[in-house]
């Protein structure tokens, strides 16, 4: 197909849209469900209004084709396993008595079946539910929720392309089942498991499906040669099936690397190509490998996963190339839309001259179609439109908001003294058990206790004018004083103040430091129904005033045990923000940490004995592939060791860190030099005790044993379980007992029966050691 025909034939399209509603209707919806306010048959209703909405939004933005089935009661991953049958034993009764409470029981747990594992999709905060397989898997199709997705958009007069997590990733992003070796590779499950696949493809095509796609973000990864060769088997078989769809196998977050020529020679029609951030590589690699003639490529020219706006004529030059490289060319934000906020046009907020430089999902959407139109009918077609774009690109370039001389000075300043403490962890640790007189195996909680109705409607009153700020103040005393009171009850050991005044770990300390602003409608997936506004990170970083110390302050004068002061640390503060895309990560991390700095240097001036800054991010930001990794590393550890180095040795840093796979970043953890280290564990069966023992990990530990996003309320018994595994990887000396993470999310009744649990497992571990 010559250059010309395939600029005519370029649409707009896009792999996936944001699910919550406008006003986060899915989450009420379901929350509703799950507390009996709200029947079945009301939460579909919904879910289905949702997906009617997001299709007719794509279309009335200029997309001419829409994705279906990317939509999800939780999570996409979690659809996957049930169309394809993987449903784990211990769930299967929970889902052929009710298939809706089975899949929520999968999701969450319930008191008689635990979750599956959960943790991050790729280097994003979106947390996925784990696969798990076994030699004993048996695979069968359920093509529902395809199908009839389908079917809605093909009846509502839409042109929809199914989408799916493709085979190999699926395979590659599962675990080893409960007692199934660890060795077990699910990987070796594929030719069980594409025979599903073609069923799913057959029911498609006969339900209406012209193209299906198979998303493979996995194959950005670096990728053995065992594993390439299953994805071509894998497509050399799907791509041979006759009664099937045309097939669109895709990709985003990296490039493709060793898997480009793989996909490109396979049987299938087209590919989906990220060409944005390292992604961009895709573009040289495209051309490497002979292009995609006679095959539709849809081009991610857009970042899927910010928020600034595009580029339109530089977008405009990498599609002219393309243009060259295959035989259709089609326009794309570069993966899902599921990891930005939905509309921008809803921040009536925001500074109008940064408002200009903002595109959420329907923004995306429109620059994809303006990006189309340009291709189809030449840029002449669109002069406006990119005369509009230049001056906006302009305007943020040349901002005074996004340069502070004196900030550039201050991180330009800092020298290798300035992060590295000043005494080595022994003589740290000596220190810090002479101050603070802890029992063996010492009790905590990660930081938050529960956000409950009435704290979200106070900070809701305080917002809307209808209760002033000392009102506010003494609602939330009032709080920490009836958590302090029950942490001291209850027989922990270091407290918190519980966080009543915070509306999320970083969105609180972002609304305090200049550079950063904060969105009202900006809400953003994590996980389940648990959504974020992430923060817009747009200038250089500053710490006006103390943060937290008055909170800090208040609290530790209600008693005399120690409190925790409680931050965010600089990698997170970037990972759950939409960073700025003007300079390097690492310089505006250093800026963070700076600011940091000064809160960790005066909650240890105010009397903290304990701080932690916690560092959920630092795995999940690790770029997808290897060679990057060491440089990112480096300054993120470094960055955490600025923030935290300027105190005495006998004040103990912690961290905290959830819901990813550790070992990658062993050796980062250890650089990070904190005293204390909780991690997520419950799920994962305490294996991260076991990595960091054969990691050779000298500090303090406190491996989670209660999973704090389950609704189940461990026993006591189960507790002790897990602890005498963890005592089996690290002494007890330097074994902490808390929760997997926060618990703002769960129930006061919950959350007391599982923390009397928690402190009576430590009690009795404390006099068995004892005895």
């Amino acid at each position: 197909m010559t250059t010309k025909s395939a600029a005519a034939a370029s649409v707009a399209t896009a792999h996936g849209y944001p699910r919550q509603g406008r006003g986060r209707e899915l989450k009420k919806a379901i929350e509703g469900y799950w507390n009996g306010a709200v029947a079945a048959e009301a939460l579909l209703a919904t879910a289905a209004d949702l997906r009617r909405t997001n299709w007719q939004q794509l279309a009335d933005s200029g997309v001419e084709e829409v994705p279906t089935g990317d939509f999800s009661l939780y999570d996409h991953v979690l659809d996957t396993t049930v169309a394809v049958g993987a449903i784990p034993p211990r769930h299967r009764e929970a889902v052929d008595t009710d298939p809706l409470d089975g899949y929520f029981a999968m999701a969450r747990g319930n008191q008689d079946v635990a979750p599956l594992e959960m943790t991050k999709w790729f280097d994003t905060n979106y947390h996925y539910l784990v696969p798990e397989l076994g030699p004993d898997t048996v695979f069968a199709a359920n093509p529902a929720k395809a199908v009839g997705e389908l079917r809605e958009a093909l009846l509502l007069g839409h042109a929809a392309r199914p989408v799916l997590v493709g085979p190999v990733t699926y395979l590659l992003l599962a675990k080893p089942a409960p007692g199934v070796t660890a060795d077990f590779q699910p990987i070796t499950l594929l030719d069980r498991l594409l025979p599903v696949y073609a069923r799913l493809l057959a029911e498609l095509r006969a339900a209406g499906a012209a193209w299906v796609q198979l998303d493979e973000p996995a194959l950005v990864q670096d990728r053995t040669p065992a594993e390439l060769n299953a994805a071509a088997r894998a497509y050399r078989e799907l791509g041979g099936l006759t009664e099937r769809p045309k097939l669109l196998v895709a990709s985003y977050f990296d490039r493709l690397g060793e898997a480009l020529p793989v996909l490109a020679k396979a049987p299938v029609e087209g590919l989906a190509l990220d060409f944005t951030g390292p992604a961009a590589a895709n573009l040289e690699d495209l051309a490497a490998a002979g292009g995609l003639p006679g095959k539709r490529l849809v081009a991610g020219v857009i970042d899927g996963r910010n928020i600034w706006i595009n580029d339109l004529e530089k977008s405009l030059a990498t599609l002219a190339t393309l243009l060259g490289l295959a035989g259709t060319v089609d326009v794309a934000p570069s993966c899902s839309l599921l990891h930005v906020p939905i509309d921008a046009a809803a921040e009536r907020d925001i500074d109008p001259q940064i408002a200009r430089w903002l595109a959420f999902a329907r923004q995306k959407a429109g620059e994809a179609a303006l990006l189309a139109r340009g291709l189809r009918e030449g840029t002449g077609a669109i002069t406006a439109e990119l005369a509009a774009n230049r001056a906006g690109l302009a305007s943020r370039a040349n901002s005074p908001i996004t340069r502070d001389p004196a900030v550039r000075a201050r991180a330009a300043a800092v020298t290798v003294d300035d992060t590295r403490r000043a005494q080595p962890y022994p003589v740290r640790a000596e220190a810090q058990h002479a101050r603070l007189g802890l029992p063996l195996l010492p009790t905590t909680t990660i930081g938050s206790f529960p956000q409950t109705t009435e704290l979200r409607t106070a900070r809701a009153d305080l917002t809307a004018g209808r209760i002033d700020a000392p009102a506010y103040r003494e609602r939330m005393e009032a709080e920490v004083r009836e958590v302090v009171a029950y942490q001291e009850k209850a027989g922990l050991d270091v407290l918190v103040h519980g966080e009543p005044e915070r509306n999320d770990m970083v969105q609180y300390f972002a609304e305090q430091l200049t550079g950063y602003l904060a969105t009202r409608h900006g809400w953003v997936q994590s996980y389940g129904t648990r959504y974020v506004r992430p923060p817009v990170l747009a200038g250089d970083i500053s710490r006006p005033h103390p943060m937290t110390t008055d909170w800090f302050g208040y609290a530790q004068g209600l008693t005399d045990r120690p409190v925790k002061g409680m931050l965010t640390g600089p990698v997170t503060m970037l990972a759950w923000s939409f960073v700025r895309d003007d300079q390097p990560l690492a310089d505006t991390a250093r800026q963070v940490a700076l600011a940091l700095r000064e809160e960790v240097v005066d909650l240890e001036a105010v009397g903290a004995a304990v701080v932690q800054v916690d560092e959920p991010a630092l795995r999940e930001t690790l770029p997808l592939r290897a060679a990057a990794r060491p440089a990112y590393l480096a300054w993120a550890t470094e960055a955490f060791r600025l923030a935290t180095s300027g105190v005495r040795a006998d004040t103990q840093i912690h961290t905290h860190m959830c819901y990813a796979e550790f070992g990658a970043i062993m050796t980062a953890i250890d650089e990070l030099d904190a005293d204390v280290i909780s991690l997520e564990a419950t799920r994962s069966h305490m294996e991260v005790a076991g990595e960091l023992a054969g990691a050779g990990y000298p500090r303090e530990v406190g491996p989670g044993v209660w999973d704090i996003h389950s609704p189940r309320v461990p026993s006591t018994d189960e507790a002790v379980s897990l602890l005498r595994a963890g005592l089996a990887a690290i002494p007890a000396e330097r074994l902490w007992v808390n929760p997997d993470c926060g618990l703002k999310t769960r129930g006061w009744p919950e959350t007391r029966a599982s923390l009397e649990s928690l402190v009576a497992a430590a009690r009795l571990l404390r006099e068995e050691l004892a005895g």
